[in-house]
C-alpha cells in the first residue's frame, strides 16, 4: 500500500497524547531511510506540529545510544510532567554541545531520528513509524544529504544502529513499517 501523508496525518490526529498534553510520533529507522522527509510531510499536514530531529541530541559520532536517552530525559519526561523540554544541540563541526534551547509546547511533536523509538521513549510515544530501505541506497542518500562529513563515519554509525535496533527491537514494536526503496514507498502494516 502506498503511503499517503494526509491519510496518515488524519490517523495521527486521532491518537491520544502520552507525553502530558503532547502527542509524540517517533519516526525511527537507519540513516538514509527517509525519516526527515516523512517528518516534514507530516508536519505540513498537522497544524501546529513541531519536528525534532535527533541529530541535535546525539553527542557526536559515537553517541547514538546517549542521544536516545537524552530524548527521554530532556524532552519526553519534562513534556509528560508539564514542564519545559530542552535540547542541547550538538555542534557537529565543533564537536561540542551548544547552548540549551527550549522546545515550545505543541499538540504534536514529530521526533525524527535513529533511536527515537527506544523502549524508554515508547512510554511517551503515541505512534512509532519505522522506515527502512536497501543499505546501499540508504548510504547513497545519506552521503548525498550530508556530503562527505558523514562518509568517514558511516560504518561506525551503522554498527551503533545495528546494536541499538537489535537491543530495542524497534522494528518489531513499530505501529507502521514503511519501505522507502520502492516508488512510491509502501507500508507493511
Amino acid at each position: 500500500m502506498a503511503i499517503d501523508a494526509p491519510d496518515l496525518a488524519e490517523s495521527i490526529c486521532k491518537l491520544p497524547p502520552l507525553a502530558g498534553l503532547t502527542r509524540v510520533i517517533a519516526i525511527d529507522g537507519p540513516a538514509g531511510s527517509g525519516k526527515t522527509t516523512l517528518a516534514e510531510q507530516l508536519a505540513a499536514q498537522l497544524s501546529g506540529a513541531l519536528v525534532l530531529n535527533t541529530d541535535q541530541l546525539y553527542p557526536g559520532w559515537d553517541g547514538l545510544a546517549d542521544g536516545a536517552q537524552r530524548l527521554v530525559d530532556d524532552v519526553l519526561l519534562p513534556l509528560s510532567e508539564g514542564e519545559v523540554a530542552t535540547v542541547r544541540p550538538w555542534d557537529w563541526n565543533a564537536s561540542r554541545e551548544g547552548e540549551p534551547r527550549p522546545i515550545p509546547a505543541c499538540e504534536t511533536l514529530i521526533v525524527d531520528g535513529a533511536g527515537c523509538g527506544s523502549r524508554a521513549a515508547a512510554t511517551f510515544t503515541s505512534m512509532i513509524i519505522w522506515l527502512d530501505a536497501d543499505p546501499q541506497l540508504r548510504k547513497q542518500r545519506a552521503i548525498e544529504r550530508d556530503g562527505e562529513m558523514f562518509s568517514p563515519h558511516w560504518d561506525r554509525w551503522a554498527a551503533q544502529e545495528l546494536e541499538l535496533f537489535a537491543r530495542e527491537q524497534t522494528r518489531k514494536r513499530a505501529d507502521l513499517i514503511i519501505l522507502t526503496d520502492t516508488d512510491p514507498p509502501h507500508s507493511l502494516r
